[in-house]
């Protein structure tokens, strides 16, 4: 495939509450689970020392990284998980989740760019979210991510003709059509190859891994050093 094409996902524009953007986030659920989401993530954050706080870029509901948190509570314990989103949409059952693991779950809300500087992270997580920015934004972020946290783990779609197809069949799932229109345009806008190394601020002080992970995923990690 080409370079990154953009396409406004529908999902981004519904309200909380609309039925379409809950079955919507419901059907993510299951798709995180067939790319194996919270495995790859968690394993990529196994390669940090334990933190204190972790922000959840793009969080959503909050039940992905809930998830990451059962594989890691054992060996990361009394973590703080941001989860940062421009929706208020944690329920208080998943923060009850995070605490039966020992974990504190706080919520902050509003845009990325405007919230993260609020915040002094020890490591940045983000699940299907940096392809929703185009390379002028992302480089911002990451630039933004360099200079509040000493680690930067993201799990995104891969762009790949495999992954294509894999995102045009969710309808065989049971799908919604917001889902079916965003698992294409994520793909789509996602990555491959050294995409996100690129945009990463030049510096000798980070140690930069980025690979694509099958099934349908691409990981990147940034280490400070």
């Amino acid at each position: 495939m080409h370079g990154r094409v953009m396409t406004a996902e529908l999902l981004d524009h519904l309200a909380p509450d609309d039925p379409r953007a809950m079955r919507s986030r419901r059907d993510l659920v299951m798709i995180n689970a067939l790319m194996g989401q919270s495995a790859i993530m968690a394993s990529m954050l196994a390669d940090f020392p334990a933190p204190k706080l972790v922000a959840d870029l793009g969080g959503g509901d909050g039940r992905f990284m809930l998830g990451v948190a059962k594989r890691l509570a054992k060996r990361w314990p009394g973590v703080t998980v941001m989860i940062a989103d421009r929706q208020p949409i944690v329920s208080p059952h998943t923060i009850v989740g995070f605490a039966q693991l020992g974990w504190r779950c706080e919520t902050l809300t509003g845009d990325v760019f405007a919230t993260l500087p609020r915040i002094q992270p020890d490591i940045i997580a983000a699940n299907l979210f940096l392809h929703h920015l185009d390379d002028a934004a992302l480089a911002r972020l990451l630039a933004l991510a360099a200079e509040r946290a000493r680690g930067f783990v993201a799990c995104e779609p891969r762009r790949s003709a495999f992954a294509l197809l894999g995102a045009r069949l969710v309808g065989v799932l049971g799908a919604n059509q917001v889902t079916r229109h965003d698992a294409v345009a994520s793909v789509r806008a996602g990555f491959r190859g050294s995409d996100l190394s690129a945009l990463w601020p030049s510096s000798k002080s980070w140690s930069l891994q980025e690979r694509g992970i099958l099934p349908f995923s691409h990981g990147f990690s940034a280490h400070a050093v």
